[in-house]
């Protein structure tokens, strides 16, 4: 799986993005949301934190803060991207919706398709910035949570009313419907 940027560090605080293919809302078209959230809890499990995310219908950010557990944060994302493409295809199979899963097979490359795969869930790469300093992630946070309320066709009218989303956290101190740590409650550690 190809990334945009290698990373080297094996802990921080890492600003990720990554989307469907062709923008589809497949988030939305399979409701995953719920399993996204159980593929934060195995980053929990493994002794990493979730310190800001949203969910859009078809792209997801998230700041995760890596312990030095991880061996290769490339690597652990790329994971996550399969293990929750597996699942929409699954969902999508289950829905018999042919039209889409039809749209994903056109996706798969050549060389790709030689090797077995059958579904182009996501754009290839995925964008990952390493949060270096406490205003960096403050920014990214920022940009993140206003992602719903922004475009042509808002999915909310202010950030901490969109469910799939830390901003509740952060503008209210509510826990949203997925618990996260204060990024800075991590840079004290």
């Amino acid at each position: 799986m190809s990334v945009r940027k290698q990373i080297h560090q094996t802990q921080g605080q890492f600003f990720i993005t990554f989307t469907c293919h062709l923008w589809l809302d497949l988030f939305e078209i399979t409701d995953c949301y719920n399993f996204i959230y159980e593929q934060f809890d195995m980053l929990k499990a493994e002794g990493h934190y979730v310190v800001g995310y949203v969910i859009m219908p078809n792209h997801i950010h998230v700041i995760i803060d890596f312990s030095p557990t991880v061996k290769d944060i490339n690597r652990r994302i790329g994971t996550m991207k399969r293990f929750i493409g597996y699942e929409i295809v699954r969902r999508l199979q289950c829905k018999n919706d042919h039209r889409t899963l039809q749209m994903l097979a056109n996706g798969v490359a050549v060389e790709e398709r030689k090797k077995g795969k059958l579904y182009q869930v996501f754009r290839p790469s995925f964008d990952i910035k390493y949060c270096y300093e406490p205003w960096f992630t403050e920014q990214k946070l920022g940009y993140i949570h206003n992602n719903p309320c922004k475009g042509r066709n808002p999915l909310s009218s202010k950030p901490e009313r969109y469910l799939h989303s830390s901003a509740s956290f952060y503008f209210t101190g509510k826990t949203g419907l997925y618990e996260v740590t204060h990024f800075m409650d991590r840079r004290n550690n």
